[in-house]
């Protein structure tokens, strides 16, 4: 794999660097968050492994910017904040992937090998169109009449996922799974909290509501609005 490591500390990105190659990946290293955002569009990387706390612009801006940007190579991120809602607020902003430190290079490489077997989304058809709503995987652009829409790139994905099963049950595990990747609590409202901004994103000075609540079962877009 071709491989950005952002990382500010010069022993752990040199560790890295070498543990990573020596594992016959190919790998470049980034100091801080303004180098990893020219570094990502100027280079197509297999994957990202970036690092929570960097000086300037933090990790978790450069994921959102990474998002917003087009860079769509899998991010791995790396902190030392292991809380579930340090985990939460990384998986939200963009991330694949959450490894706490201190890891082991054989769990990381086991991850990063991990990303690269999901399917990736440019196997999908480049746009969805549901009733009145155009998706664009590729430009990570939505419309609904016309009119573009900004979300937020875990709403995008929620949306992106229930365009692809269009007037269909999409479950709330399937979302889950599916959008953030990552076993949570059964308990959360993480998924319901998403649909509701995603809804009230869309519905603005729209009739109807094309996303349908199937209760016990799920959501569904539906091209009947």
């Amino acid at each position: 794999m071709h491989l950005l490591i952002v990382e500010d500390d010069s022993e752990t990105a040199a560790y890295l660097a070498r543990a990573l190659g020596e594992l016959g990946h190919l790998v470049q290293v980034a100091r801080d968050g303004r180098e990893a955002l020219f570094e990502a569009s100027a280079t197509n990387f297999d994957a990202i492994v970036l690092d929570r706390m960097l000086p300037g612009i933090d990790g978790m801006e450069v994921l959102r910017r990474f998002r917003t940007g087009g860079v769509m190579a899998p991010v791995l991120m790396l902190t030392a904040l292991g809380s579930l809602e340090n985990r939460v607020d990384g998986l939200e902003a963009g991330a694949d992937d959450y490894l706490v430190k201190p890891f082991a290079i054989v769990e990381l490489n086991a991850r990063l090998n991990a990303l690269m077997r999901r399917p990736q989304i440019v196997d999908d058809p480049g746009m969805f169109s549901v009733g009145d709503i155009e998706v664009n995987l590729f430009q990570r652009q939505v419309r609904r009449g016309g009119r573009l829409i900004a979300l937020q790139p875990r709403e995008f994905a929620i949306l992106a996922e229930l365009a692809r099963n269009a007037n269909r049950i999409v479950t709330r595990t399937m979302l889950l799974e599916r959008v953030w990747d990552y076993r949570f609590d059964p308990k959360t409202n993480i998924v319901e909290t998403h649909i509701s901004r995603l809804r009230t994103k869309l519905n603005l000075g729209f009739d109807g509501d094309p996303i349908t609540t199937v209760r016990g079962a799920g959501y569904m877009l539906s091209d009947a609005g």
